[in-house]
């Protein structure tokens, strides 16, 4: 049904501040019920409602600041109407039940269930709306027993109804909606630990043995990439699920890995990518995100060319040209097809393959091209400074281009242009320098 009111783009009007969930995921038949109140406050005066992602859940009751409202969806966005007037700045708090089957992001097997990537559609919130960070918390109702995985760490367990067990969990930071899940099951666990960092690597799919024989490597990933990003690792615990298939799929603290990305061969470093991929997100992707989708290419070109630069860290100068062969060989395929639009490009895609081709493949080439331009000394410092200025934050392109502009002492105006805004992107380059001026 279409409501009868204005429908606003989700997320406009509004800034979340927290969601806070008590969840109860069904693994036999992969459904999911539970509340969820949601902080926010108005930036815009008197809207008369107010919309978050669609999705396919059943909203059983819903109140916005203690009054009854009855939200309408429809294929792209869950509409709440405002029961009373709100002037700008006015703090919001929505509180809501639900149950139903997630279209997307609920995977399991006969033991496990987890989430990937669709936060919205096991919960009401903004999925692209990445410049919103907002706090996190999640209580899990599981069967006693049970294992949980979720973002940030796990503050508490206590006794549920019905012989079940209760576990919290609380994000260290405020994320983007995108980075939120969670994983419920019987896994296999192994800890260790790097510096002040707790690793832990679970699975339901092989024993203790072979799970730290898989995740051998990550604690020289967590070193190689702090030298990098000139932080450390932002979280104090992360995780890595190996489960079957071929997922690979970052969280705000943790990843999902399926066994058929992982190398065949032991040191084979032409399979050697989806550990340090996900991991590399920590940094770029996770604690600075890209403020729209329009920038993405920050997060996911940036760690498609610091996967080659692992590789060159690992296995030498011929791996780190093999990696960037790749990205240029899908990137050529989509040129050969007609297709090449700046990093920037605002209009749609006509695949997905196409746009990870531009934004991963293409941003993967562009980094290796300021790193070739730049001299290692000047790129590397640049990036170090980019992370440090931003850890926590948003970004758009601006931010990457002035920070390897002040590294370098070099005006990268046309370089930028040419790759990221686009020979028609100056006027829209010049516009998103003023504002972040």
């Amino acid at each position: 049904m279409k409501p009868a009111f204005s429908s606003p783009i989700p997320g406009s009007g509004f800034e979340v501040t927290n969601y806070k969930l008590k969840l109860k995921p069904d693994l036999t038949n992969g459904t999911i019920s539970g509340s969820e109140t949601i902080l926010l406050h108005i930036t815009e005066s008197y809207p008369d409602s107010i919309a978050f992602s669609g999705n396919a859940l059943v909203i059983d009751r819903a109140n916005l600041d203690g009054l009854p409202v009855t939200p309408v969806s429809d294929a792209d966005r869950i509409v709440f109407p405002m029961p009373r007037k709100l002037a700008k700045n006015s703090p919001v708090t929505i509180e809501l039940t639900y149950h139903g089957r997630p279209e997307r992001g609920f995977s399991r097997s006969v033991t496990t269930l987890y989430t990937s990537y669709f936060a919205c559609d096991w919960m009401v919130c903004l999925q692209d709306k990445f410049s919103n960070k907002a706090a996190f918390s999640l209580e899990l109702q599981v069967p006693a027993g049970m294992q949980t995985a979720s973002i940030g760490k796990l503050v508490s367990k206590r006794p549920g109804p019905g012989g079940s067990e209760i576990q919290s969990w609380e994000a260290p930071r405020p994320y983007s909606s995108y980075l939120y899940g969670f994983a419920v099951g019987h896994f296999a666990s192994v800890s260790e630990n790097v510096g002040t960092v707790k690793l832990t690597y679970l699975s339901d799919a092989v024993d203790k043995a072979v799970l730290k024989q898989h995740f051998a490597t990550t604690p020289e990933m967590v070193r190689f990439l702090s030298d990098k990003a000139g932080l450390p690792l932002p979280v104090t615990e992360y995780t890595q699920i190996l489960v079957s298939g071929n997922e690979a799929q970052e969280a705000a603290t943790y990843s999902v890995i399926g066994a058929d990305e992982l190398p065949k061969n032991h040191n084979d470093p032409a399979d050697d990518w989806v550990i340090v991929h996900e991991l590399t997100h920590e940094w770029w992707g996770n604690l600075i995100t890209c403020e729209t989708l329009n920038d993405f290419w920050l997060n996911e070109g940036i760690t498609t060319f610091m996967t080659a630069a692992w590789k060159e860290y690992r296995y030498g100068h011929a791996a780190y040209d093999a990696e960037l062969a790749v990205s240029q060989r899908r990137w050529d395929k989509i040129k050969s097809q007609g297709f090449d639009e700046p990093l920037t490009w605002s209009g749609p895609y006509p695949s997905l393959s196409i746009r990870r081709a531009i934004q991963y493949n293409k941003g993967a080439i562009f980094m290796a091209y300021l790193r070739d331009t730049l001299g290692d000394a000047a790129f590397w410092k640049g990036l170090r400074d980019y992370t440090r200025a931003h850890a926590g934050g948003t970004v758009t392109s601006i931010d990457l281009e002035r920070a390897m502009e002040a590294a370098s002492g070099k005006n990268l105006h046309n370089i930028f242009v040419q790759w990221v805004f686009g020979n028609g992107g100056n006027t829209a380059r010049q516009s998103i320098y003023q504002k972040t001026k």
